[in-house]
Protein backbone atom coordinates (compact mmCIF):
# COMPACT_ATOMS: atom_id res chain seq x y z
CA UNK A 1 0.00 0.00 0.00
CA UNK A 2 1.36 3.43 -0.94
CA UNK A 3 0.92 6.39 2.24
CA UNK A 4 2.47 9.50 2.09
CA UNK A 5 3.07 10.81 5.09
CA UNK A 6 2.51 14.69 6.78
CA UNK A 7 4.72 15.02 9.53
CA UNK A 8 7.30 17.86 11.58
CA UNK A 9 8.49 16.99 15.07
CA UNK A 10 9.93 14.49 16.97
CA UNK A 11 6.47 13.20 17.78
CA UNK A 12 5.85 12.12 14.08
CA UNK A 13 9.09 10.18 14.25
CA UNK A 14 7.92 7.53 15.55
CA UNK A 15 4.74 7.06 13.47
CA UNK A 16 7.19 6.79 10.40
CA UNK A 17 9.39 4.64 11.71
CA UNK A 18 7.28 1.98 12.70
CA UNK A 19 5.25 2.78 9.04
CA UNK A 20 8.38 1.88 7.19
CA UNK A 21 9.10 -1.13 9.73
CA UNK A 22 5.70 -2.27 9.09
CA UNK A 23 6.62 -2.89 5.30
CA UNK A 24 4.05 -0.15 4.35
CA UNK A 25 5.29 2.03 0.69
CA UNK A 26 6.40 5.40 1.81
CA UNK A 27 6.73 7.27 -1.55
CA UNK A 28 7.44 10.69 -0.42
CA UNK A 29 7.36 12.29 3.33
CA UNK A 30 5.72 15.72 3.76
CA UNK A 31 7.04 17.97 6.37
CA UNK A 32 7.25 21.89 7.12
CA UNK A 33 9.92 23.80 5.74
CA UNK A 34 13.60 24.19 7.64
CA UNK A 35 13.44 27.15 10.05
CA UNK A 36 15.99 29.47 11.25
CA UNK A 37 16.94 29.21 15.09
CA UNK A 38 19.29 30.18 17.49
CA UNK A 39 21.76 32.62 18.15
CA UNK A 40 23.44 31.51 15.05
CA UNK A 41 20.40 32.15 13.01
CA UNK A 42 21.35 28.57 11.62
CA UNK A 43 18.87 26.41 9.36
CA UNK A 44 17.28 23.76 11.31
CA UNK A 45 15.84 20.43 9.99
CA UNK A 46 12.48 19.58 11.13
CA UNK A 47 12.88 15.89 13.22
CA UNK A 48 11.19 14.39 10.63
CA UNK A 49 12.68 15.29 7.46
CA UNK A 50 16.04 14.34 9.51
CA UNK A 51 14.32 10.62 9.81
CA UNK A 52 13.31 10.28 6.57
CA UNK A 53 16.51 11.05 5.27
CA UNK A 54 18.58 8.67 7.08
CA UNK A 55 16.05 5.81 5.70
CA UNK A 56 16.53 7.50 2.37
CA UNK A 57 13.12 8.63 1.43
CA UNK A 58 12.08 11.39 -0.72
CA UNK A 59 11.07 14.53 1.16
CA UNK A 60 8.83 17.11 0.43
CA UNK A 61 9.05 20.58 1.91
CA UNK A 62 6.28 23.00 0.51
CA UNK A 63 5.79 26.69 1.30
CA UNK A 64 1.75 25.87 0.75
CA UNK A 65 -0.24 22.82 0.51
CA UNK A 66 -3.09 24.51 -0.93
CA UNK A 67 -0.83 24.96 -4.46
CA UNK A 68 -2.08 23.13 -8.07
CA UNK A 69 1.36 22.52 -8.60
CA UNK A 70 1.61 20.86 -4.68
CA UNK A 71 -1.82 18.81 -5.51
CA UNK A 72 -0.29 17.63 -8.76
CA UNK A 73 2.73 16.40 -7.18
CA UNK A 74 0.82 14.46 -4.70
CA UNK A 75 -1.59 13.37 -7.82
CA UNK A 76 1.47 11.82 -9.53
CA UNK A 77 2.76 9.36 -6.18
CA UNK A 78 -0.94 8.05 -6.80
CA UNK A 79 -0.97 7.37 -3.05
CA UNK A 80 -3.68 4.85 -1.07
CA UNK A 81 -3.36 6.50 2.03
CA UNK A 82 -2.27 10.01 3.68
CA UNK A 83 -1.20 9.25 7.31
CA UNK A 84 -1.13 13.07 8.91
CA UNK A 85 0.76 12.63 12.36
CA UNK A 86 1.32 16.36 13.57
CA UNK A 87 2.06 17.75 10.74
CA UNK A 88 1.43 21.55 11.85
CA UNK A 89 -1.22 22.44 8.97
CA UNK A 90 -4.90 22.00 8.11
CA UNK A 91 -5.13 19.27 5.21
CA UNK A 92 -7.17 20.91 2.22
CA UNK A 93 -10.43 18.88 0.73
CA UNK A 94 -8.16 18.74 -2.52
CA UNK A 95 -5.95 16.38 -0.26
CA UNK A 96 -8.43 14.62 1.84
CA UNK A 97 -10.16 13.24 -0.97
CA UNK A 98 -7.61 11.96 -3.23
CA UNK A 99 -6.86 8.40 -1.65
CA UNK A 100 -9.04 5.96 -2.27
CA UNK A 101 -8.66 4.83 1.78
CA UNK A 102 -8.71 8.32 3.21
CA UNK A 103 -6.85 10.08 5.08
CA UNK A 104 -5.62 8.81 8.80
CA UNK A 105 -4.51 10.78 11.53
CA UNK A 106 -2.67 9.87 14.63
CA UNK A 107 -4.11 12.61 17.30
CA UNK A 108 -2.87 12.92 21.11
CA UNK A 109 -6.17 13.29 22.78
CA UNK A 110 -8.98 11.07 23.28
CA UNK A 111 -11.48 12.98 20.49
CA UNK A 112 -13.76 14.83 21.57
CA UNK A 113 -11.15 15.68 24.08
CA UNK A 114 -8.65 18.38 23.04
CA UNK A 115 -9.12 18.65 19.53
CA UNK A 116 -6.62 21.11 18.19
CA UNK A 117 -3.15 21.95 18.00
CA UNK A 118 -1.84 21.51 21.59
CA UNK A 119 -3.79 18.51 23.20
CA UNK A 120 -0.92 17.37 25.31
CA UNK A 121 -0.40 20.40 27.17
CA UNK A 122 -3.61 21.66 27.56
CA UNK A 123 -4.39 18.35 29.36
CA UNK A 124 -1.77 18.55 31.94
CA UNK A 125 -2.05 22.33 32.40
CA UNK A 126 -6.02 21.32 33.18
CA UNK A 127 -4.59 18.50 35.73
CA UNK A 128 -6.02 15.60 33.58
CA UNK A 129 -5.09 12.25 35.24
CA UNK A 130 -5.58 10.47 31.86
CA UNK A 131 -5.28 11.08 28.13
CA UNK A 132 -4.92 8.73 25.02
CA UNK A 133 -4.20 8.78 21.48
CA UNK A 134 -7.00 8.57 18.77
CA UNK A 135 -6.83 7.81 15.57
CA UNK A 136 -9.01 9.38 12.79
CA UNK A 137 -10.23 9.62 9.34
CA UNK A 138 -9.99 12.77 8.39
CA UNK A 139 -12.71 15.70 7.12
CA UNK A 140 -12.58 19.20 6.87
CA UNK A 141 -13.28 20.27 10.36
CA UNK A 142 -10.74 20.70 13.17
CA UNK A 143 -10.19 17.42 14.20
CA UNK A 144 -13.85 16.13 13.71
CA UNK A 145 -13.25 13.05 11.71
CA UNK A 146 -15.13 9.89 12.25
CA UNK A 147 -12.70 7.82 15.00
CA UNK A 148 -11.14 4.68 13.96
CA UNK A 149 -8.95 3.49 17.37
CA UNK A 150 -8.30 4.60 20.66
CA UNK A 151 -6.24 3.83 23.25
CA UNK A 152 -6.00 5.42 26.45
CA UNK A 153 -3.07 6.28 28.81
CA UNK A 154 -2.44 7.29 32.59
CA UNK A 155 -1.19 10.65 33.19
CA UNK A 156 2.04 10.52 35.77
CA UNK A 157 2.74 13.00 38.39
CA UNK A 158 5.98 13.52 37.44
CA UNK A 159 4.69 13.58 33.90
CA UNK A 160 5.59 16.98 31.52
CA UNK A 161 4.98 18.43 27.95
CA UNK A 162 8.13 16.13 26.97
CA UNK A 163 7.51 12.94 28.79
CA UNK A 164 4.04 12.66 27.84
CA UNK A 165 4.62 12.95 24.70
CA UNK A 166 7.27 10.94 24.18
CA UNK A 167 5.17 8.11 25.22
CA UNK A 168 2.13 9.15 23.35
CA UNK A 169 4.48 8.84 20.29
CA UNK A 170 4.84 5.25 20.97
CA UNK A 171 1.85 4.51 21.87
CA UNK A 172 0.42 6.38 18.75
CA UNK A 173 2.50 4.61 16.34
CA UNK A 174 1.67 1.05 17.35
CA UNK A 175 -2.13 2.27 16.94
CA UNK A 176 -1.45 3.54 13.37
CA UNK A 177 -0.23 0.24 12.54
CA UNK A 178 -3.27 -1.34 13.59
CA UNK A 179 -5.33 1.31 11.99
CA UNK A 180 -4.25 0.84 9.00
CA UNK A 181 -4.15 -2.97 9.23
CA UNK A 182 -7.85 -2.29 10.08
CA UNK A 183 -8.73 -0.35 7.26
CA UNK A 184 -7.18 -2.53 4.37
CA UNK A 185 -9.15 -5.68 5.68
CA UNK A 186 -12.29 -3.27 6.92
CA UNK A 187 -12.52 -4.85 9.96
CA UNK A 188 -12.76 -1.44 11.62
CA UNK A 189 -15.85 0.83 11.23
CA UNK A 190 -15.23 4.74 11.48
CA UNK A 191 -17.97 5.91 14.21
CA UNK A 192 -18.58 9.74 14.43
CA UNK A 193 -17.42 11.53 17.37
CA UNK A 194 -19.68 11.87 20.24
CA UNK A 195 -19.23 13.27 24.12
CA UNK A 196 -17.93 15.87 25.24
CA UNK A 197 -15.89 18.27 23.28
CA UNK A 198 -13.12 20.50 24.16
CA UNK A 199 -10.15 22.10 22.75
CA UNK A 200 -6.68 22.63 22.96
CA UNK A 201 -5.68 26.00 20.84
CA UNK A 202 -2.04 26.68 20.16
CA UNK A 203 0.04 27.62 23.05
CA UNK A 204 1.16 31.17 23.03
CA UNK A 205 3.85 33.19 25.82
CA UNK A 206 1.37 34.57 27.59
CA UNK A 207 -0.53 30.71 28.43
CA UNK A 208 3.05 30.37 30.97
CA UNK A 209 2.73 33.37 33.01
CA UNK A 210 2.70 32.66 36.50
CA UNK A 211 -0.80 34.09 38.45
CA UNK A 212 0.06 33.52 42.04
CA UNK A 213 -3.99 33.42 42.88
CA UNK A 214 -3.98 30.23 41.30
CA UNK A 215 -3.73 27.26 43.67
CA UNK A 216 0.02 25.18 44.26
CA UNK A 217 -1.79 22.40 42.05
CA UNK A 218 -2.59 24.70 39.38
CA UNK A 219 0.98 26.11 39.03
CA UNK A 220 2.69 22.64 39.08
CA UNK A 221 -0.33 21.80 36.55
CA UNK A 222 1.07 24.76 34.35
CA UNK A 223 4.77 24.33 34.85
CA UNK A 224 4.37 20.79 33.78
CA UNK A 225 1.77 21.92 31.24
CA UNK A 226 4.29 24.30 29.40
CA UNK A 227 7.61 22.70 29.90
CA UNK A 228 9.53 23.28 27.62
CA UNK A 229 7.67 26.14 25.99
CA UNK A 230 6.77 28.95 26.91
CA UNK A 231 7.89 28.19 30.55
CA UNK A 232 5.56 28.80 33.43
CA UNK A 233 7.11 32.54 34.27
CA UNK A 234 7.30 35.20 36.75
CA UNK A 235 10.05 37.94 38.17
CA UNK A 236 12.42 38.39 40.74
CA UNK A 237 13.22 42.16 41.10
CA UNK A 238 12.59 42.43 37.20
CA UNK A 239 14.40 39.21 36.36
CA UNK A 240 12.41 36.85 34.38
CA UNK A 241 12.50 33.38 36.13
CA UNK A 242 11.20 30.21 34.44
CA UNK A 243 10.09 27.68 36.97
CA UNK A 244 11.30 24.60 35.83
CA UNK A 245 10.35 21.80 38.61
CA UNK A 246 8.07 22.20 41.20
CA UNK A 247 5.95 19.92 43.65
CA UNK A 248 2.77 21.34 46.07
CA UNK A 249 4.25 20.83 49.76
CA UNK A 250 0.79 20.97 50.85
CA UNK A 251 -2.68 22.35 49.86
CA UNK A 252 -3.83 23.90 52.76
CA UNK A 253 -4.03 27.93 53.04
CA UNK A 254 -1.04 29.15 54.07
CA UNK A 255 1.54 32.25 52.69
CA UNK A 256 0.63 35.16 50.40
CA UNK A 257 1.14 34.59 47.04
CA UNK A 258 4.22 34.89 45.48
CA UNK A 259 6.18 35.50 48.79
CA UNK A 260 8.75 32.91 49.88
CA UNK A 261 7.82 31.43 53.37
CA UNK A 262 10.63 29.24 53.71
CA UNK A 263 13.97 28.45 52.29
CA UNK A 264 14.31 24.38 53.04
CA UNK A 265 17.37 22.42 51.77
CA UNK A 266 16.93 22.65 47.64
CA UNK A 267 13.38 23.81 47.59
CA UNK A 268 11.88 27.31 48.40
CA UNK A 269 8.50 27.37 49.68
CA UNK A 270 6.46 30.20 47.90
CA UNK A 271 2.51 30.98 49.05
CA UNK A 272 -0.30 30.98 46.28
CA UNK A 273 -3.74 31.38 46.19
CA UNK A 274 -4.30 28.42 48.02
CA UNK A 275 -1.32 26.04 49.62
CA UNK A 276 2.10 26.29 49.43
CA UNK A 277 4.58 25.67 45.88
CA UNK A 278 8.07 23.63 46.70
CA UNK A 279 10.35 25.13 43.97
CA UNK A 280 12.79 23.14 43.22
CA UNK A 281 14.26 23.80 39.52
CA UNK A 282 14.39 27.29 38.18
CA UNK A 283 16.05 29.08 35.34
CA UNK A 284 16.46 32.73 35.22
CA UNK A 285 16.28 34.25 31.37
CA UNK A 286 19.68 34.14 29.70
CA UNK A 287 21.27 31.39 32.34
CA UNK A 288 21.29 27.71 32.57
CA UNK A 289 19.10 25.66 34.68
CA UNK A 290 19.56 25.70 38.62
CA UNK A 291 18.80 24.82 42.16
CA UNK A 292 16.33 27.17 43.72
CA UNK A 293 18.47 26.90 46.42
CA UNK A 294 21.77 27.99 44.01
CA UNK A 295 19.05 30.92 42.70
CA UNK A 296 18.37 32.28 46.38
CA UNK A 297 21.68 32.19 47.45
CA UNK A 298 23.29 33.69 44.03
CA UNK A 299 21.03 36.74 44.21
CA UNK A 300 21.42 37.39 48.45
CA UNK A 301 17.76 36.46 48.63
CA UNK A 302 15.65 35.92 52.26
CA UNK A 303 12.28 34.74 53.19
CA UNK A 304 9.68 37.26 52.51
CA UNK A 305 11.07 38.27 49.02
CA UNK A 306 8.05 38.43 46.16
CA UNK A 307 7.94 36.64 43.30
CA UNK A 308 6.22 39.23 41.05
CA UNK A 309 3.56 38.29 37.72
CA UNK A 310 5.77 39.56 34.98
Amino acid sequence: MKTIFFGTPDFAVPSLRALLESGEEVPAVVTQPDKVKGRGHKLSQPPVKEYALSRGLAVLQPSGIRTPAFLEDITRLDPDCIVVVAYGRIIPPSLLKLPHLGCINVHASLLPAYRGAAPIQWALINGEDKTGVTTMLMDEGLDTGDILLKEEVDIYDEDNAVTLAQRLSMIGASLLIKTLQGVKDKRIKPLPQSSEVSYAPPLKKENGRVDWSLSAREIVNLIRGTYPWPGAYCSMNGEKINFIKAAVAHDSNGGAGGRIEKISGNEILVGTGRGILAVSEVKPEGKKIMTAAAFMHGRHLKEGAFFDAL
